[in-house]
């Protein structure tokens, strides 16, 4: 019977290949869709409700099972959790690109976040019980990072060739041989394990978690169109509160909980996720307005709107490495005021409403906005897991996770509500309609400076700035590798 210790470095790396796919094919979808939406909205006869469904349908369940799915992956086999989510999001992805309607793509989406939801956690735990000795670990888990940057930054660049050559359809059949390659290679490659003594279930608190950030969503989006006194409209805002309560009270009880509510009595861990839903409430809620005003206002085509926005997907890509580098010698709280003030000065130039009017102001817009994001990602995680105990440090990185994507739908859904109830005011134009939800990114950036002041130290110790690449592990039960 074969072990992960007894794997060499060359099928390590194998094993590294593959979750790194899993986690690109992910983030990439998640930033991909965005130059698409303008198409589909003609295509579709999509209002401005159906497009953020589109994007926060995938977000809300993904952000909602994260933590589900790696309890699933310790209990019922890591492999065999990995290797379902894949086929369940290649699946989704075709019917995506198949799909005939806007209520169809919606419900496709979601069977893609619930195959994805298996993918980044439970790769994390692959790798983590993979690469065993602790240097080793941490450069693996930092190609992991970066793999994960440059899936975000590059994604409305690919979505817009895909969009201008095939159509807004083709972004979906993209994930297709992605999909199945891994799928393959991982049936090749990845050694099943599973752990000795795994999470209990927790349902009832899933399905709290479920309700909250669903009808939160849902309360949002729908109210600038339906009025905030409609009846589903105010059931889901006031269900969303009670859900909350309700799981703070449900969770304390549990020996297990989903959400062990313990991680936030640390000033450190609350910080991180509050500046993690900020961080990605940016990315978000940016990615979505923009690629509206680009493709809507300016009348650039998919490709150009990409193209547009490739200043800040380089800053991403350049200042990712960077911040790991900076976190590593000073600690989180240096890159995450750099982030904190690269996103209030980015966000600050965009409400004022003068990027509008050059390419110049408005491409250095994008490369503070594109720096912010950068610089956050890796402090962040650092920051949630500096001083943890070992054993709440799954459930903290898991917790952090559910934050960005969280943020991420949080973004789309208040900046696309922000404008729906501009545009609704007779006769204001998408530029003036816009710049409130401009003013709530700069508020984003002051409260992660504002939280990194209060939360983080001047420096880290060496001990915790290595914390997130000294995941624990339990003992692990490794099944045989499939030979083809």
């Amino acid at each position: 019977m074969s072990t992960q210790a007894e794997l060499t470095r060359r099928e390590r790396n194998l094993v590294l290949a593959v979750c790194c796919t899993s986690v690109f094919l992910g983030n990439l979808n998640n930033t991909v869709l965005n130059v698409a939406l303008p198409a589909m909205q003609r295509d579709l006869h999509s209002p401005l409700s159906g497009l953020q469904w589109t994007t926060d349908a995938y977000l809300i369940v993904l952000a909602a099972l994260l933590m589900l799915a790696g309890s699933a992956g310790d209990r019922l086999g890591r492999r065999r959790v990995f290797q379902t989510g894949l086929a369940l999001f290649t699946l989704g992805s075709l019917l995506c690109g198949l799909a005939p309607g806007l209520g169809f793509l919606i419900a496709c989406r979601i069977i893609q976040a619930v195959g994805a939801s298996m993918l980044n956690p439970v790769a994390m735990s692959i790798i983590t019980n993979t690469f065993a000795e602790p240097r080793e670990r941490a450069r693996a888990i930092g190609v992991w990072g970066a793999v994960m940057g440059v899936a975000m930054a590059v994604g409305p660049m690919v979505g817009g060739v895909l969009v201008q050559g095939l159509g807004w359809r083709s972004i979906f059949w993209l994930n297709l041989p992605i999909g199945l390659a891994a799928f393959a290679c991982a049936a090749r490659f990845v050694p099943e394990s599973r752990a000795h003594r795994p999470r209990r279930m927790d349902p009832v608190g899933q399905i709290l978690v479920t309700v909250l950030l669903g009808c939160l969503t849902y309360a949002i989006i729908e109210g600038p169109g339906t009025g905030w006194t409609a009846p589903r409209t105010l059931a889901c805002a006031l269900a969303a509160p009670a859900a909350l309560l309700a799981l703070a009270l449900y969770e304390r009880r549990r020996t297990e909980p989903l959400v062990d509510l313990r991680v936030f009595r640390s000033a450190g861990f609350s910080g991180a996720s509050a500046m993690a839903v900020c961080s990605f409430f940016v990315l978000g809620g940016f990615l979505f307005l923009n690629t509206l005003y680009l493709q809507n206002v300016r009348g650039l085509s998919a490709l150009a709107a990409g193209l547009y926005l490739l200043p800040m997907a380089v800053m991403n890509i350049v200042t990712s490495p960077l911040s790991g580098r900076l976190t590593a010698t000073r600690g989180p709280r240096l890159p995450l005021v750099l982030a904190g003030a690269a996103t209030t000065a980015g966000g600050a130039l965009l409400a004022t409403g003068g990027a509008f009017g050059t390419d110049a102001l408005l491409f250095t817009a994008y490369v503070l906005i594109g720096v912010g994001v950068g610089l956050a990602n890796t402090p962040v995680t650092n920051a949630a897991m500096s001083g943890m105990p070992k054993e709440q440090a799954g459930v903290a990185a898991a917790i952090v996770s559910t934050s960005r994507q969280f943020g991420q739908a949080l973004g789309v859904a208040v900046l696309g509500a922000v404008l729906t109830a501009g545009l609704h005011r007779s006769g204001t134009p998408f530029t003036q309609a816009v710049l409130s939800g401009y003013w709530i990114v700069t508020a984003c950036g002051v409260a992660i400076v504002a939280l990194t002041l209060a939360t983080t130290r001047h420096t880290a110790p060496a001990a915790e700035t290595a914390a997130p690449a000294r995941q624990p592990a339990a003992p692990e039960v490794a099944g045989p590798r499939a030979s083809g």
